[in-house]
């Protein structure tokens, strides 16, 4: 409320009040926009997503009179030309793109689901998985009708996506709604697609949520991984892989990850200082032939945990400094540490060769069945042979 409205309402006898801009409905009129929806897992993107796909079904019960309102806008001026598909798309018909990769979350919900953690919508045929922009493309070019595109989970797609969506909203008038991840779990932008999609982007919209710790209430913007451990809350290493897949529900199995919205003082990230101090120059060492002196480390990580550099540094930092927190030491209970730091290193940061990686697996009898499904979550699939139990 600006100075002169408030003085007038004061002077009528209304209380002072603070007045914030109205939550309205989606706008179908404004063409050539590609719009981000970001926020920490839990913020409500596809939620938003889905009042979007509401608000269209709303809006498609007006008149047919009203359609020059929602169609064209862009650099080619004709509205309606069916045949050739160009400028004949209207934005109030929106279509749902879910990423190939996501699959797994929500399977109790029907397969035409735009699904969400508070229930979902049928998208019937407008709905549709890829895996790539190609794919995008391609749906684009056989659904000419479609005006709106909601493309979920954005950032996973190669980074063609950001300018194959510009194009098409700037000579067409087209509308893409991408709710997505901006930053991973670690804070960081997420990948070379998300920084092309901030970009090039024409709005933002930034969700947050509640901190999830049960003694906050605070703003909170960070994406936490934990794991729980005989029923302890561990987080994840800084090093874990980066892309796990996998549902929305709550997980007990230590090898499998959860997620929650925390602040900056609940979100524990430990071992940042061991990869760059550590992890990722002994795996330098590896890319230029010398494996061994990662071999040892590792095998420390997996035998001996106690003797490990790993270890050693979460002491130092976390237990004999100022302020100790057993919450991030709780992150060395997770298992599996050793294959973690390989999935980093070769998947990630592509400081390991497939040949060395399967050495490592063999000469520290490491998970075989575990690392080949992380491998695989990260595009970087390898054949490790018939799954051994780590002893």
């Amino acid at each position: 409320m600006d100075m002169h409205t408030g003085t007038l309402y004061k002077s009528l006898g209304f209380p002072s009040v603070t007045i914030h801009e109205a939550n309205t409905h989606f706008d179908f009129i404004e063409p050539s926009r590609t719009i981000l929806v970001i926020g920490p897992m839990g913020s409500g993107k596809t939620e938003y997503a889905a009042r979007l796909w509401r608000d269209a079904a709303v809006a498609r019960k007006k008149g047919s009179s009203i359609s020059w309102l929602t169609s064209g806008g862009g650099s080619q001026k004709e509205l309606f030309e069916p045949e050739s598909g160009i400028g004949c798309a209207d934005r109030r018909n929106t279509f749902f793109v879910r990423y190939s990769l996501d699959r797994m979350r929500f399977t109790e919900y029907p397969e035409d689901a735009l699904a969400y953690r508070g229930g979902y919508e049928r998208c019937g045929k407008h709905i549709a998985t890829i895996s790539n922009s190609f794919d995008l493309e391609n749906l684009i070019k056989h659904n000419p009708h479609v005006g709106t595109w909601i493309i979920d989970e954005a950032a996973f797609y190669d980074e063609r996506l950001a300018y194959l969506v510009k194009r098409e909203s700037e000579q067409r008038g087209l509308v893409f709604v991408m709710p997505t991840l901006l930053l991973n779990f670690r804070g960081e932008m997420f990948n070379a697609t998300a920084r092309l999609l901030m970009e090039t982007s024409t709005d933002i919209y930034p969700l947050s949520a509640y901190c999830e710790h049960s003694e906050c209430l605070e703003n909170a913007h960070n994406t936490y991984r934990y794991y729980y451990v005989d029923g302890i809350e561990c987080p994840a290493l800084f090093f874990d892989p980066l892309i796990i897949i996998g549902g929305d529900r709550e997980k007990e199995d230590p090898l499998e990850p959860n997620y929650c919205t925390r602040c900056d003082q609940h979100h524990y990230l430990p071992g940042k200082q061991y990869t760059y101090f550590t992890l990722k120059p002994l795996g330098q060492e590896a890319s230029v032939g010398n494996l061994e002196p990662l071999e040892r480390e590792l095998s420390l990580i997996r035998f001996q945990s106690e003797q490990s550099e790993l270890w050693k540094s979460f002491i130092s930092r976390y237990m004999d400094g100022p302020k100790p927190s057993t919450e991030q030491m709780n992150a060395l209970k997770v298992p599996n540490i050793a294959e973690r730091a390989i999935v980093y290193l070769y998947a990630e940061q592509n400081l390991l060769s497939a040949e060395q990686t399967k050495l490592l697996v063999d000469r520290l009898d490491l998970d075989r069945d575990y690392l080949s499904r992380r491998l695989s979550d990260n595009k970087r699939p390898l054949d490790l042979g018939i799954n051994s139990t780590p002893v």
